[in-house]
């Protein structure tokens, strides 16, 4: 059923509340009113994939880290289950690609932010000697974190926690939000539609290659461009730089994997990858 995602800066107290949090589902799933409820609970973390933090040191060992988050969320996701997901998730696209799954499968999504000052997370982090983060790798992770949106509708509903006012975890508000709310019809770009085109995937492939080969073409002015006007009046917003070609084929990649299981229809394919190159970018 829903999946729980946990975010904050390192050593903000995310397992902590992942356990608590946890441990509440597990019991009020044992009282009266909810054991007709056929769900399980699963807590999923970088320690239960086997990684440790040193996973975040390189871009190679995190591509696979994240690689086995998402394949472990895949197969656990379903209407019978309430997984929590215990990892830092401080990059954006990441969690809109959990959001995904969740909305493949027709089931609810929250994200709790644990918020938490840098100095206080520092010493936190200081505190737990070789238990925490390197420090340098510390300081990169805060850097790159990207704050949780509540408008964005992959960081809704966001529930945060300030670590150290020492919020209570609101857990009554999350289960309403994640048991009792009814599932989000699956959006635009992850709603299920029998591909009545017999071309879908020659199309799904031609359109995206053409979306990536326009975005390239026109850097190749050399100016700098704040937005790129691809077909259809769309326009992709760029990072402030120059994308690169591997870049945009990870990306297209994605994508494609995404919707071959999950069929667009074919006049909504550019759209859909023009909105996830937003978001991913």
């Amino acid at each position: 059923m829903p999946l729980i995602l946990m975010t904050g800066y390192p050593s903000s107290g995310k397992s902590t509340r992942a356990a608590e949090l946890y441990r509440y589902f597990t019991e009020r799933l044992q009282q009266p009113a909810n054991q007709q409820l056929p769900l399980t609970v699963h807590l999923l973390d970088d320690h239960s994939l086997g990684f440790t933090h040193a996973a975040y040191a390189t871009v190679a060992s995190e591509k696979n880290l994240r690689s086995a988050l998402l394949s472990a969320v895949e197969r656990l996701v379903t209407k019978q289950a309430i997984v929590i997901c215990d990892a830092p998730n401080y990059i954006k696209g990441l969690r809109y690609q959990l959001y995904c799954i969740a909305r493949e499968v027709a089931t609810t999504h929250c994200l709790v932010h644990c918020a938490i000052s840098v100095d206080h997370a520092r010493e936190i982090n200081r505190r737990r000697g070789a238990e925490g983060y390197d420090e340098g790798l510390f300081d990169e992770m805060v850097m790159r974190y990207e704050e949780p949106n509540a408008a964005a509708r992959w960081d809704s509903p966001l529930f945060t926690v300030v670590q150290h006012e020492g919020d209570a975890l609101p857990g009554d508000a999350i289960w309403d939000a994640v048991v009792e709310r009814k599932a989000l019809a699956p959006n635009f770009a992850t709603a299920v539609k029998p591909p009545v085109e017999t071309n879908y995937l020659f199309e799904l492939d031609r359109v995206t290659q053409d979306v990536v080969a326009r975005v390239l073409d026109a850097q190749k002015s050399g100016v700098p461009m704040s937005e790129i006007t691809v077909g259809g009046g769309k326009k992709v917003r760029m990072p402030g730089r120059s994308l690169t070609l591997s870049e945009m084929r990870r990306l297209r990649m994605q994508f494609t994997k995404l919707n071959k299981q999950v069929p667009l229809k074919v006049e909504a394919i550019e759209d859909a990858f023009v909105e996830y190159l937003n978001i991913n970018l």
